[in-house]
């Protein structure tokens, strides 16, 4: 499957988002600092339609950050807790905590199965994009 750029979650997306928003800033600011835009409803319309891009583009930005953090957080908290994992049990051979070592083994594998159901439904998004 081939990677689009811009697709939601990636850092394409998010730059793409982001300019969005700048560029319908722009269109807004420009048309409101001239004298009499008011008087044609084409420009009027601009104006409506710019701060619904607004508010759109920054929203799917926010969506777009939020996506690629967490998936970043989750990946490097399963990784280390699955390094901190390995050494407990291959390094030292043995963990001093008991019965909670078992939990502390089913909390990083299932962990690293949640991060792969996210990379799994990200790969679906984009596959369902590239079939539009």
């Amino acid at each position: 499957m081939l990677d689009f750029p811009g697709t939601p979650g990636t850092l394409t997306g998010f730059v793409l988002r982001i300019l969005q928003c700048v560029f319908a800033a722009g269109s807004i600011a420009s048309m409101a600092t001239s004298i009499g835009f008011y008087n044609f409803t084409a420009f009027c319309y601009v104006i409506a339609s710019m701060g619904l891009q607004v508010t759109w583009s920054l929203m799917l930005a926010l969506l777009d950050a939020y996506a690629l953090v967490t998936a970043t957080l989750s990946l490097a908290a399963a990784s280390a807790s699955g390094g901190v994992a390995v050494l407990f049990f291959s390094d030292l051979g043995h963990c001093s905590f008991g019965k909670e070592c078992r939990k502390f083994q089913i909390s990083v594998v299932l962990a690293f199965l949640s991060w792969i159901t996210v990379t799994i439904s990200a790969l679906i998004m984009l596959w369902i994009l590239a079939a539009v």
